[in-house]
């Protein structure tokens, strides 16, 4: 089996012998994989009416577990993005009723999100279609394989510096 970074690799060899691509292929292949997962991902969380953020955020507040509820602290940390670009997307989904915002009653400089019935709902309903899809995504690859490739992955994304957030504690419990 053949695929387009194959190619590429095989046109440096050829042009360039004395230096080896081997790692262009990895990180070839990371790059086009998630190219692909980032079109073949869209299609769930538009059927449920949302987009790829917002699904994030959501889950990131239902998988906090009850109350779902963490500071915009936590979801900017959680998210990677600035806390303005937080900001927008909470009113964004507050406005779509998935979440509500209230004034931290312990500080008052902070702003606590909690999800929404409908939030819940909506972020349920889509993630079934959403594990569904990513089941279709991997169905190439073994068990073994998807376990093997999940490892090697953490392993480099820790090497990279990646650590779970430790501000995603449920705030208000």
């Amino acid at each position: 089996m053949v695929d387009a970074v194959d190619r590429i690799l095989e046109q440096w060899r050829a042009e360039r012998p004395d230096i080896n691509p081997s790692p262009m292929g990895v990180i070839g292949r990371i790059s086009r994989a998630a190219q692909f997962l980032n079109t073949e991902l869209r299609g769930p969380f538009a059927a449920h009416g949302m987009q790829r953020w917002e699904f994030d955020i959501l889950a990131t507040l239902r998988r906090s577990g009850a109350p779902y509820r963490l500071s915009a602290g936590a979801l900017v940390e959680a998210s990677m993005v600035t806390s303005g670009a937080i900001t927008n997307r909470i009113d964004r989904l507050a406005a779509k009723g998935w979440v509500s915002r209230e004034v931290d009653p312990d500080n008052r400089r902070s702003v606590r999100i909690t999800l929404t019935d409908e939030g819940k709902r909506i972020v349920d309903d889509t993630l079934a279609d959403h594990v569904a899809n990513e089941n279709r995504i991997l169905a190439e690859l073994t068990p073994d394989e998807q376990a093997q490739l999940a490892a090697l992955l953490r392993k480099l994304l820790i090497s990279l510096d990646d650590r779970p957030a430790a501000a995603l504690r449920p705030q208000g419990r």
